[in-house]
């Protein structure tokens, strides 16, 4: 999940507690967040000037309809704070490791919901210091 975190950092969602992932307006990412299953891990990715991995949360509610959209079918999903990783992992480190050259954030960077296989998971997980 990717967020700019002038707009709603990491330690805001900690401080909240959970939210509603609300908002997405692409169909790729739309139909990522409706793949989501309860108790699914996700990273908390900041985009913008950080774009670094920043933190791990948990799929709380699985998809149902975005109470923000006025129109067309849209779905959200409520997310809540796990944990912060021990040390971020930027999109320069996860650039350069061979393992995650196929990762959907670095092909489809544009992307604001994207899948992480397990593989991907634990070596970003190593890559923070943390481990699988």
């Amino acid at each position: 999940m990717k967020q700019e975190p002038e707009d709603y950092a990491w330690s805001a969602f900690v401080k909240d507690g959970r939210t509603a992932w609300a908002g997405v307006r692409n169909f790729a990412a739309r139909n990522n967040l409706r793949a989501m299953r309860k108790d699914d891990t996700v990273f908390y990715y900041h985009s913008g000037e950080d774009k670094q991995i920043v933190g791990i949360a948990r799929v709380a509610k699985t998809a149902y309809p975005d109470p923000t959209a006025t129109e067309g079918d849209w779905s959200c999903v409520d997310l809540v704070p796990v944990k912060p990783l021990s040390k971020p992992v930027s999109l320069a480190a996860i650039k350069a490791e061979p393992a995650l050259k196929e990762m959907k954030l670095v092909k489809i960077s544009r992307l604001s919901v994207t899948p992480v296989t397990k593989a991907e998971f634990d070596r970003i997980m190593e890559l923070a210091g943390t481990g699988a």
